[in-house]
């Protein structure tokens, strides 16, 4: 008698007979199950563990598992890459708890990139505590969650009463466990295990300051005389041991071979009909009538939304009624709790989701699959299919094709869906900017010194010079450690780039509905937005962009809206430009403006847009760097002659550069964004822009500029060697293209690289350039255009000393460069005092008492009183440059109650402006003299009053000159060494970066110094 089949099985037979779904079906793969394979030998675990192993109902360890705790416990960093569901968890916990019976004053710390992982994680720690605790030496307090939602009550008790495991995320450990490493002084010096989960997500600019992230905590742990073994998890990767070593900084150990069991697993690629998102309803409606237990993943947050909206109707009066939710971000903490409790108990049956649920938070044993739309790449594929059939019953994943040409490549070639391998995990931890802000945290939480093993000088040249030329650090006066300008820089280091969150509330009584970041909430919440939250339309009533907050309405109407918006890529400035063959590449500063001007509705059912309604709300406007290609007019009108799709071979061009990009920079494509314009005003003609995805740019653009003829000749490399007809993901599509990879045309791509890497045709080659400001490249940015950089004292070495007459000829001559032919420092004391004339604001009812102006040309003081401010006034507007210390703010309003001349016209130098403009905040006189100068003040302010009051005009006079000397002294030790010397809070006598030579330069138009 032939078996039954399994539900699953009966649902696929049922689709492919079906009438609708059977002609839909573009192919179908089983991939048999897998035997489990254990290990031979378990016995690396203490025995209390072995017990705990037969409590939980297992009796042996899988062979991976086995293979990857006993490198933990021999103390090597190890990376586990296997399969979803092949119990992970359980290799670094058994260590942990190895560790916490052997030394219960151990301490783990375990990183999850979401908080619903961390949630996940402390209940299986629990009940595995749990099944321990009748151990002697078991930690009474086992684990904690440290995160955004945890309260300041908690924290305070969580900081006196650490747990042996502290459970938290990469944001937490960068902003509140490493900047205040003093109060945490227990958990560094004990901590044994770091466990870094789902470290596939660690990618692109992430990924790049996650790896600093944790070169950081290997430095705190070394302070407090810690060496943790690092163990990290991942979902099947591309390059395992290069994301090891990447996010370390180290070699790893690497376990990729699975032992787990697997159930049967079918895949179906499917081609819709209609639209793919009411295909996926109807296969979740089927999927639910046959108790089936099934997940739906979605591209869009909107998208989720609608198709549970449209599930539920459809479940109306029904036993499946009530049985489904939808789950994505936004939701509130308790929300998303909730609906995964009650996934894992069963009594949902079904979840539509976003990537939320993507990573391996446990709900459940699932049955179905439903892919509505190419997630984007292989490995978020397989990570969301391996959602289902973890229990080992046999599972379905059905992709749905979208009309994205992407998806489509794969409908029409299933085989490269099923042939195409994992992606690689790309991030640059030698990403310079990146670099520089984790530097400067660095230094904030320990001074950096010049043998820090994170102060490579042959991978960060010149580096540390630039940090401390702008003031992020401050060099000590032996120039070998760096110290922090600010404290708590890591305040201003976002990790993952997500901006402003807005707080969603129902207008009525004010709850809390959910959150939503500063980009979504125009797009999506603006006026007029119907805003889907679980399953339920709200109407937005009002934005408030500074309040940060969205006013809802419950409504129930028959459409939903979609925003209207333009997009304009601006040139601010070009930075350098190269020749590439027969056209011009530049780079510079851009601005892209991404403006709503409206949404439009669109009914529920059958998506016809019944309305379109304008709004009036501020740009969106985001700075970047990046490259654009100039596309010579003869190139266009040639590929229009050979009637190939010009748009579409720009359009290409843009998506295969990007493609390739991350091969060369080390980054996620997702960092990287572009446009492609049939004709720019400002580039004068074609342009391809390529820009850096994140605000201010992180020099990725920068590097592909550089090395931009080998970035154009591997993507025709590419795009020549990819076997597809019209273009797939390989070569000219893109996952995350706005307009559905539409128009793409691939052979015009091909030929478009062509004629651009060819020799040009300079008779008739139109040349133009940008109608932007630009100036002359400076030193490092030649260099940085040509790959080539100059040699630059990093500053990690005193330079050689030279006799006292050689470096005095070499300081005069390189002064006398810069000043002008006549230049004074001057400065004034005051009769009255800041209280008695009612404020500092009111300087100008002050007057003067004596005034000393020291001139170049006369090299001496003069001295004038307040009967000869005349005679002051003529002398400094007679002069080329006037210095002085608070000059603008202070001696020019005192001065402005005796004229009626300009005061703001004078070239005036003020020195404690330039210092505050490096540092962020003011110096006094007395503190740069001490320390640069060896010198102290004769006096003070209050001193200076009481003289004048007395009489005693002498001493007052003395006491301005001794102040305008010091100045002057000041001023010229500044020009001279590029640095001033204080002492700062923490009572270390640092360097204050200074370039007085380029204010000089703007105030008098005289040549820098070289």
């Amino acid at each position: 008698m032939p078996e039954k089949p399994s539900p699953v099985g009966e649902y696929i037979t049922a689709l492919k007979n079906s009438d609708r779904f059977g002609p839909q079906v573009v192919a179908c793969r089983t991939f048999p199950a897998i035997d489990a394979r254990t290990a031979e030998n378990a016995g690396v675990l203490p025995g209390g563990l072995t017990d705990l192993l037969e409590a939980m109902g297992i009796s042996a360890l899988y062979s991976h598992q086995a293979e990857a705790i006993e490198l933990i416990q021999q103390g090597n960093d190890v990376l586990i890459s296997t399969p979803t569901a092949s119990g992970k968890s359980l290799i670094y916990n058994l260590p942990v708890f190895a560790t916490l019976l052997e030394n219960p004053q151990a301490r783990a710390l375990y990183l999850f990139p979401l908080k619903a992982l961390a949630q996940d994680q402390a209940r299986t720690i629990t009940a595995m505590g749990e099944l321990l605790s009748g151990q002697p030496a078991f930690p009474r307090i086992l684990s904690s969650i440290y995160d955004g939602d945890t309260t300041a009550y908690q924290r305070k008790k969580i900081r006196k009463s650490l747990p042996a495991i502290l459970i938290t995320n990469p944001d937490m450990l960068h902003l509140s466990l490493l900047a205040y490493h003093e109060i945490w002084g227990h958990l560094f010096a004990n901590l044994t295990h770091v466990i870094i989960d789902e470290v596939h997500t660690y990618r692109g600019v992430f990924g790049s300051h996650m790896a600093w992230v944790l070169r950081r905590l290997q430095r705190i742990c070394h302070l407090y005389g810690a060496d943790p073994v690092f163990v990290l998890s991942s979902a099947t990767v591309g390059n395992p041991t290069e994301l090891g070593r990447n996010l370390l900084g180290r070699q790893v150990r690497v376990v990729t071979r699975s032992g787990a069991p697997q159930g049967a697993r079918h895949v179906i690629l499917l081609q819709p009909q209609d639209s793919a998102a009411g295909c996926g309803t109807m296969l979740l409606e089927a999927a639910l009538h046959r108790n089936l237990r099934t997940i739906v993943y979605t591209q869009s947050r909107k998208m989720t939304e609608l198709i549970t909206m449209w599930s539920t109707r459809r479940q109306k009066g029904r036993r499946q009624e009530g049985k489904i939710a939808s789950y994505r971000a936004g939701f509130l903490p308790e929300d998303r709790r909730a609906i995964e409790e009650k996934l894992a108990s069963g009594e949902l049956l079904g979840v539509i989701s976003t990537s939320a649920l993507e990573l391996g938070i446990d709900i459940g044993n699932l049955d179905i699959c439903i892919l509505v739309g190419y997630p984007g790449s292989m490995m978020a594929t397989w990570q969301r299919a391996g959602r289902v059939g973890r229990a080992g019953q046999e599972s379905l994943v059905v992709l749905i094709g979208h009309e994205d040409a992407l998806d489509q490549h794969f409908m029409r070639h299933p085989d490269d869906f099923f042939q195409r391998e994992v992606e690689p995990v790309t991030l640059n931890p030698d990403n310079r900017i990146i670099t520089g802000q984790h530097l400067v945290c660095a230094a904030a939480e320990l001074p950096l010194t010049a043998d820090d093993p994170h102060l490579d000088p042959e991978r960060f040249p010149d580096l540390l010079d630039k940090l401390t030329g702008q003031g992020a650090l401050l060099q000590s006066a032996d120039g070998t450690t760096w110290f922090a300008a600010r404290k708590y820089p890591q305040r201003q280091v976002d990790l993952r780039g997500s901006g402003a969150r807005f707080h969603i509330f129902r207008r009525d009584n004010r709850e809390l509905l959910g959150e939503v970041d500063g980009l979504r909430a125009v797009k999506e919440c603006h006026p007029g937005a119907i805003y889907l939250h679980m399953a339920r339309t709200w109407h937005v009533d009002s934005l408030d962009l500074e309040g940060r907050e969205v006013l809802v309405r419950p409504v129930s109407v028959p459409y939903f809206t979609r925003p209207m918006t333009t997009k304009v890529t601006e040139i601010l400035e070009t930075l350098a430009t190269v020749n590439c063959g027969a056209t011009r590449v530049h780079y510079g500063i851009l601005r892209v403006t991404e403006t709503i001007t409206g949404y439009a509705k669109y009914l529920v059912g059958s998506q016809k847009m019944i309305g379109r309604f304008p709004l009036d709300l501020p740009p969106q406007i985001f700075e970047t760097r990046g490259l654009w290609i100039d596309i010579p007019t003869w190139i266009q009108h040639r590929l229009e002659k050979q009637q190939m799709h010009f748009m579409g071979g720009i359009h290409a061009l843009e998506h295969a550069v990007i493609g390739i990009m991350p091969l060369m920079v080390l980054c996620d494509r997702n960092d990287i964004g572009g446009i492609s314009h049939p004709f720019h005003e400002q580039a004068g003609g074609p342009a391809v822009f390529i820009y850096d995805g994140h605000a201010g740019g992180i020099g990725l653009t920068e590097k592909g500029f550089s090395g931009i003829q080998t970035l154009l000749e591997q993507t025709r490399k590419t795009v020549s060697g990819c076997g597809c007809d019209r273009g797939c993901p390989s070569c000219v599509h893109s996952p995350k293209c706005g307009s559905g990879n539409r128009p793409i045309d691939k052979h015009a791509c091909f030929h478009l690289l062509n004629l651009l890497l060819g020799p040009g045709r300079k008779d008739k080659q139109r040349t133009r350039r940008p109608k932007t400001p630009s100036r002359p490249l400076r030193t490092m940015e030649i260099a940085s255009a040509t790959n080539d950089r100059p040699t630059v004292s990093s500053g990690h070495h005193r330079p050689e000393k030279k006799g006292p007459d050689t470096q005095n000829t070499q300081n005069i001559q390189k002064i006398q460069k810069v000043l002008p032919e006549r230049w004074g420092v001057f400065d004034v004391e005051t009769q009255l005092s800041a209280k008695e004339v009612g404020g500092w604001h009111r300087a100008h009812l002050m007057r003067i008492s004596v005034a000393v102006l020291y001139d170049s040309r006369k090299d001496r003081c003069l001295h004038f009183t307040e009967e000869r401010v005349d005679e002051l006034l003529d002398h400094l507007f007679s002069l080329d440059m006037v210095v002085g210390f608070n000059n603008k703010r202070f001696d020019n309003r005192v001065l402005s109650y005796y004229t009626s001349r300009k005061l703001s016209t004078l070239p005036s130098f003020d020195i404690l402006e330039e210092i505050s403009a490096q540092l962020g905040y003011r110096l006094s006189l007395d503190r740069l003299a001490e320390n640069t100068l060896g010198i102290q003040k004769s006096g003070n302010g209050l001193q200076a009053l009481e003289w004048f009051r007395q009489g005693r005009m002498d001493i007052l006079t003395r006491y301005c000159q001794k102040d305008v000397e010091i100045t002057r002294d000041l001023f010229l030790f500044g020009l001279r060494q590029r640095y001033l010397l204080f002492r700062n809070k923490a009572g270390q006598v640092v360097r204050l970066p200074v370039r007085f030579e380029n204010t000089i330069h703007r105030l008098v138009e005289g040549p820098q110094i070289p």
